[in-house]
């Protein structure tokens, strides 16, 4: 999801990311707040989360969320390590070392790493307030199930082209990965262009257009394949039968 975000290659400027409950760790969290994003996931298991307190000894201002709160974030932890811990984001946004080996460290089998506890504590406490949000705004909740509805949307279309192997890169060469990734993306990009040519031919007719509603208009997008076969079309006359024997005996 970070390198994602950080290795775009447009010129969008990104200043949030909807992910689903796979792509969100408290880690992940800590991150994307030093990098400057917004980490937004849709959270499956949203009953299990708990909220940690801010500050010991303070369980007690919040008499109606007792049941989800959980112990204080350790923010001397986090004083301790900072240093560290803006090293390793620059190093990711600089592009200093490799971003896999940077966020290999960080992760659950490495624990008792200081820089990786400090992280976590600041993730924990940044996704304390993500969650207070999310519950709190219908319209947050809305915004990232569009978002994600976009992503998978993408990403279906992705494998209604790429079926060939089971839609899977079978080449462990890096060159041979990133030419079916490109080619892949240029099938797509072709599909969206000549989606966006039918799509602007057809509300150019007065009456189509009109009949066009507000919620019609919101849902219009390119990115649609059902008038697509994949697979090439095989053209049969059903008036003219093969000569199968004469052939065989050929």
């Amino acid at each position: 999801m970070i390198e994602g975000v950080l290795r775009h290659d447009t010129e969008m400027e990104v200043d949030r990311s909807y992910v689903d409950s796979h792509g969100q760790s408290e880690v992940a969290f800590a991150f994307c707040r030093q990098l400057g994003f917004t980490l937004l996931p849709r959270l499956k298991a949203i009953a299990a989360q708990r909220l940690y307190l801010p500050a010991s000894g303070t369980g007690a201002d919040y008499p109606n969320l007792a049941i989800v709160l959980t112990r204080s974030i350790d923010w001397e932890q986090v004083e301790q390590q900072y240093d560290e811990m803006v090293r390793y984001t620059t190093a990711l946004a600089e592009r200093t070392a490799d971003p896999e080996a940077i966020l290999r460290r960080f992760t659950r089998g490495n624990l008792q790493h200081p820089t990786y506890r400090a992280l976590a504590e600041l993730g924990k406490a940044v996704k304390t307030i993500f969650l207070c949000r999310y519950l709190d705004s219908e319209a947050l909740r809305r915004e990232i199930h569009e978002g994600l509805n976009v992503i998978e949307n993408w990403n279906s279309a992705n494998g209604f082209i790429f079926f060939g192997k089971g839609g899977e890169v079978a080449s462990n060469r890096l060159e041979d990965q990133e030419a079916s990734v490109l080619a892949l993306h240029l099938l797509q990009s072709c599909l969206v262009y000549i989606n966006t040519l039918m799509l602007q031919r057809v509300l150019a007719e007065p009456g189509w257009w009109q009949r066009m509603a507000a919620a019609d208009k919101r849902g219009l997008s390119p990115l649609v394949w059902g008038h697509v076969s994949p697979y090439g079309v095989f053209e049969l006359d059903m008036d003219s039968r093969l000569d199968l024997e004469l052939k065989a005996a050929a």
